[in-house]
């Protein structure tokens, strides 16, 4: 087990609130074998971690496919890099994990999980109004590491905004697991948020801040 029994049963007494069924579909490859190009340090922990999760209430399923093996079926989800957990409700709202969600962020995943379960993104009226505007394509890459104790709030954001607007991608990051990616954007501080590409900031904003950096991106 990697969840301690306080945590265990506080994270049941969170899942008290759930309401719809919420799947966890884990994209991971676990092998003997190791494949250059396709090492994944964290893939089994990521997997015992949202199992032990699933675990702790009756709301929660997971679905886990092979990275290698299963191509075709994960093709719908558009990853490209392993561990990655996306927490799906009703249909795909676009939210995803890239790298374990320990530490700090595994408040990132217990909220995307309530906010799908509930079908409620927590955010305001007026930002939703300006979300069913978008009519484009938003990819928010959200690089966290797991001691960044302002990280988890930035990628549950992201992830509130996806699940409003069935245009936006919201992936949480974790810079430490996917140092090629984090060069590539030169995060060198934390949360670094990269909005389809080009529009990127370092910083927690708030809800009414990102938004407007999201309506620029557009």
């Amino acid at each position: 087990m990697l969840l301690e029994e306080n945590t265990r049963n506080e994270v049941k007494k969170f899942f008290q609130n759930l309401v719809s069924p919420v799947k966890l579909v884990a994209i991971t490859h676990v092998s003997e074998v190791i494949v250059p190009g396709h090492e994944c340090v964290t893939c089994k922990d990521n997997q015992v971690l949202i199992e032990e999760v699933a675990s702790l209430s009756d709301m929660i399923t997971v679905e886990t496919y092979d990275f290698l093996r299963d191509k075709e079926r994960i093709k719908q989800y558009s990853v490209d890099k392993i561990p990655v957990t996306i927490v799906e409700g009703e249909k795909d709202f676009g939210i995803r994990l890239y790298g374990i969600p320990a530490g700090h962020e595994f408040a990132t995943l217990l909220n995307a999980i309530k906010i799908v379960s509930t079908s409620d993104s927590e955010l305001t009226e007026k930002t939703k109004e300006k979300l069913k505007s978008l009519s484009k394509p938003v990819h928010i890459q959200v690089f966290v590491t797991l001691s960044c104790p302002y990280c988890a709030p930035a990628a549950a954001v992201a992830h509130r905004m996806a699940l409003e607007s069935k245009h936006i991608r919201a992936d949480m990051i974790n810079a430490q697991e996917f140092p090629d990616l984090a060069q590539k954007y030169s995060v060198y501080a934390v949360p670094k948020i990269v909005i389809n590409e080009s529009n990127q900031f370092e910083g927690a904003l708030p809800e009414d801040s990102l938004l407007n950096k999201i309506m620029d991106s557009v």
